[in-house]
């Protein structure tokens, strides 16, 4: 991609399913197709249903400025920033494209060998291998059901 645009604006539609070994220390390559929409510096944090959320430091701040706007005496919106900002760390790719995840996120997701990497919209979900192929298989058997629930709701 060209400077200037989005690979290093951190724009762009994040979609696709990938997968990458893990290295020594957490060190794991993120797909270039992913890469290339999340910028030079990223934030990686506990996700839901055991994943980990990689998002550019562009929509981190969007996540921010989301969760600034609701009131603080809410104990879910409470509960929701000491998940995501107390569990999040900053992170710059090296020369090959690799970022280190941090022990923690790694306990916390059951990384090891292999990472699965989704292309979500907005963000890139990072899931190991095992927890994605359970959660993958209840999804499919939901997956109408929930599309229905989503047409219903206005």
């Amino acid at each position: 991609m060209k400077s200037g645009d989005s690979s290093t604006s951190g724009g762009g539609l994040l979609i696709g399913r990938y997968s990458s070994r893990m290295g020594a220390k957490g060190r794991v390559a993120v797909p270039v197709k992913l890469r290339e929409h999340l910028g030079d510096r990223v934030i990686i944090s506990q996700g839901y249903e055991k994943s980990l959320l990689l998002v550019s430091r562009e929509q981190w701040e969007k996540l921010t400025e989301f969760l600034r706007g609701r009131p603080v005496t809410a104990g879910p919106v409470r509960d929701t920033e000491r998940f995501l900002f107390g569990s999040a760390f900053e992170a710059e790719f090296d020369d090959q494209g690799r970022v280190v995840i941090p022990q923690e996120l790694r306990e916390f997701a059951g990384l090891a060998d292999e990472a699965v990497f989704l292309g979500v919209g907005n963000r890139v979900e990072i899931w190991a291998r095992e927890t994605w192929e359970k959660y993958s298989e209840k999804l499919g058997e939901r997956i109408g059901e929930m599309g229905e629930k989503i047409s219903d709701q206005k």
